[in-house]
This record gives C-alpha cells, sequence and structure tokens, in this order.
C-alpha cells in the first residue's frame, strides 16, 4: 500500500444556504466560531469537509456560521471582516492567496479571538494552528514519485496543469516540484486550464496532443478529476503518460483504479472540517493550540477502494 499518511504535527458572495450547525444564536452561552472557505458549496471535496465541520459543531455543541465564498476574495474579506466583527469564540479561514489575511489576523489577535488556517496555509500572518496538506511537501512528493519510479528524465518538461496560476496551492506546490527537478534539469510547465469544467477539458487536451508531455502532475482537484476524459479525448492509453496530483473526487479515485492516474493525494476532506472547530473549541476553552494538524496520504491502485467506497455511500 502506498501511504505517505496522516501526519499531525506539533459575505456579498456569503451563500443563502451557507450551514449553520446549531441555531442561528448562540444560545446558554454556546462558543460561536465562524469558518470561512475559499471553495464553492458543491465542490465534491468542500461537502465532505462541510459535513465534517457540522459534525463537529454538533459533537460539540458549538453553533458554528460557515460560508463558502466561490473564488471571489473580496466576499470572503467581507465574510471575515464581518466575522471580527461579531466577536466570535473563534475565526478559521483558508488562505487562497499569500498575504491576503494579514490585517485580519493581526486585527483577530489583538482582540484576542483565536484564528486558525486549513485547506491553505499563510504562516506569515501568525495564526495560531493550521489543519490541513503541507502544500510544498506535497508537490514535492509528486515529483520524488516520478523521479525515483525513473518515469521522468533530464531535459523532460512534465505537464502541471493548474485552475487558478498564482493562487497560494499551486505557488507552493510548484516550489516543492521545483526542489526535486531543478537540480535534476528536470522542466516544468505550469499551464492555466482554468475552472469551467468544459474548458479544463479542452485546454489540457489541446496542450496533450501539442506538447505531447513525459509526465502529468496536476495541481488541483479540478483537472487531477478530468485526466481520465482528457486522455480519451485525446487517443492517450490509461498508464501510456505517467500522472500524479490531488485525489480529492470519486472521479479521480475511479481513474487512479482503471490506470489513468498513478498515484494521487488525499487531503481526508471530512477530518479536514472536523479539526478546525476541535482547535477553536479547546483555544476557546483556554487551552493553547499552537501546533498544526497536516491530512495527507497518497494512494495508488493498491489503495484505492476505502476512498471509493466513501464515495460509494
Amino acid at each position: 500500500m502506498l501511504k505517505y499518511g496522516l501526519k499531525i504535527a506539533a459575505a456579498a458572495l456569503m451563500l443563502a444556504g451557507a450551514a449553520s450547525a446549531s441555531p442561528a444564536s448562540a444560545e446558554g452561552g454556546q462558543k460561536t466560531f465562524y469558518l470561512l472557505s475559499h471553495g464553492g458549496p458543491s465542490d465534491a471535496f468542500w461537502i465532505d469537509w462541510n459535513a465534517g465541520a457540522t459534525r463537529a459543531c454538533d459533537q460539540m455543541k458549538v453553533t458554528c456560521k460557515i460560508s463558502f465564498s466561490g473564488g471571489d476574495m473580496a466576499a470572503q474579506k467581507e465574510a471575515f471582516n464581518s466575522a471580527l466583527a461579531a466577536k466570535p469564540d473563534g475565526i478559521a479561514t483558508t488562505s487562497a492567496q499569500p498575504g491576503l489575511w494579514t490585517e485580519e489576523v493581526k486585527a483577530a489577535k489583538a482582540a484576542g479571538i483565536p484564528i486558525i488556517f486549513f485547506n491553505t496555509d499563510d504562516v506569515a500572518t501568525g495564526r495560531q494552528a493550521y489543519v490541513g496538506a503541507d502544500l510544498k511537501e506535497a508537490g514535492a512528493i509528486w515529483a520524488r514519485y516520478l523521479v525515483e519510479r525513473k518515469l521522468v528524465k533530464p531535459g523532460d518538461k512534465v505537464f502541471l496543469p493548474v485552475e487558478v496560476p498564482g493562487a497560494s496551492y499551486q505557488q507552493l506546490e510548484t516550489e516543492g516540484i521545483a526542489g526535486v527537478f531543478d537540480p535534476l534539469g528536470i522542466k516544468y510547465d505550469v499551464v492555466d486550464c482554468g475552472t469551467d469544467p468544459a474548458g479544463i477539458i479542452a485546454k489540457m487536451t489541446d496542450y496533450m496532443v501539442a506538447n505531447h508531455p513525459p509526465a502529468v502532475i496536476a495541481l488541483g482537484d479540478s483537472v487531477a478529476s478530468s485526466v481520465q476524459r482528457v486522455f480519451d479525448g485525446a487517443g492517450v492509453a490509461p498508464g501510456k503518460i505517467p500522472v500524479v496530483g490531488w485525489g480529492n473526487s470519486k472521479e479521480t479515485a475511479e481513474a487512479v483504479k482503471a490506470g489513468y492516474v498513478n498515484a494521487a493525494a488525499w487531503q481526508f476532506p471530512s477530518a479536514q472540517g472536523f479539526m478546525p472547530v476541535a482547535l477553536l473549541n479547546l483555544a476557546a476553552s483556554g487551552e493553547p493550540i499552537g501546533y498544526d494538524i497536516h491530512t495527507f496520504s497518497l494512494y495508488d491502485a493498491t489503495s484505492v477502494e476505502p476512498i471509493l467506497k466513501l464515495y460509494s455511500k
């Protein structure tokens, strides 16, 4: 079983249907937490994440205000500032762009509000904790997978499709990849494939046909989940071109089983939703939370079945 394991180290667009795991207002001294995601509520990863977060809120009997900004950073910033104004017992947020929350985190800390990040991190803000994958290490793991199995060689140019070039996740993952590839003379091409599903497939297919890359590292879940359809459209047989990358979707898990994707990364989305609430609850109770929880596992065809069973429910 290929597995790098679960590592534990030391709203303009706020949706009308945003989840609230408890009554709209805290009763009987209930703690209130705000959880702010840059993702969209219909995305497979965020559906699982939301299930974990709401379960934690119910179990811990806290009020949770959960919002999704759907990639709109201005809407997420508005949600963050609304949360600060409400003076809650804690705030958890994603960080899709470096430096986006520098002032907000400073304000939260000045007000004595615990602040943690999940899914995407920005250590420079001084947040108290992080739950999610180490994205730089994720990139290094993918690159090492290809190198150690001799699936790439010096002079090769690896295809790195991504939905949002310049976003934190792309920058960190590419930095990890560069740390492995650069000393070996292996090149890589970060390609903007957009966020529209049909557009992703078209752009990835065009690149495959025009460039015949020796390998692919899918830097996001949407591009990873499109690999099988792209290969079929480009006339590439499963297994002919090695592929690694994210795997937080049913489509990618099925592509791993069918041989289109060699190995994919799983972020334990439900746990990634549950743990921020647990950490905020500890902090709001006076417990120190100066540590990170890294959720990451690499799976292949020999270890994909538990994930497929989860998606079949």
